[in-house]
């Protein structure tokens, strides 16, 4: 039973992870081409970075629900660097 609750999980954060991948590639891409177009055939007129701001912002948003607002100095990092200097203190 808990290791159907396991992979479901973890099958939920891979298709996550997929999601936010595909839509900052689809980011990358559309803002190219856009990036092109507008340089091309408007060059006087610049509005590109209007797009690529907003939509920035939603790839930023969406980044923080898949990769949590705590990624940065969460859980996992304070037991990663409390391991590092429990290792560390071990071998002096």
């Amino acid at each position: 039973m808990e290791k159907d609750d396991s992979y479901k999980r973890a099958e939920k954060k891979v298709a996550e992870l997929k999601g936010f991948y595909s839509h900052l590639t689809a980011y990358i891409i559309v803002n190219i081409i856009l990036t092109l177009i507008n340089l091309i055939i408007s060059p006087q007129a610049i509005w590109f970075y209007w797009i690529t701001i907003f939509w920035g912002i939603g790839i930023f948003m969406h980044a923080w629900n898949v990769f949590g607002h705590n990624s940065l100095f969460g859980k996992e990092w304070e037991d990663k660097k409390i391991q590092k200097y429990m290792d560390k203190e071990k071998k002096n």
